[in-house]
């Protein structure tokens, strides 16, 4: 990154993102995570510090453990999927689109992961073109 932000514009830019993220370190351990009170994918507080992978519904356990192994092996930088998830009050389904990044400093060296999950749903509804203000 160029330039060093303020922790509060920081903290601003984090939670305006159009992307919910829960980062976790190179042991697994959850570290944060942004938009608590607004997740489509919810955290308890009591996860932070937790090993990540009781953090999952139990029938894609493995499957994280992959991602986080083959991550730490250097042999995987991403990993991306999408599920239709029903939302709202008339639980209608929403397009999710999760994706997890190794987080490297500029060694190499994995540090950790950043699980980022969007509703795209609004997205693949985009048709055409809408210049700025029109």
């Amino acid at each position: 990154m160029i330039g060093k932000l303020p922790e509060n514009i920081l903290d601003a830019v984090l939670e305006t993102i159009p992307i919910e993220f829960s980062v976790v370190d190179a042991n697994d351990k959850v570290l944060a995570w942004n938009k608590h009170d607004t997740r489509i994918l919810k955290r308890p507080l009591g996860a932070l510090g937790l090993d990540v992978h009781n953090c999952h519904p139990k029938k894609s356990v493995d499957k994280v453990e992959q991602i986080l192994r083959e991550m730490k092996e250097g042999t995987r930088d991403t990993a991306r999927f999408w599920i239709d998830l029903p939302l709202g009050v008339n639980t209608e389904k929403h397009k999710l689109l999760i994706q997890y990044f190794a987080l490297r400093d500029k060694d190499g060296n994995y540090l950790g992961c950043l699980e980022a999950t969007q509703d795209i749903s609004g997205i693949q509804r985009i048709k055409g073109e809408k210049r700025l203000l029109d």
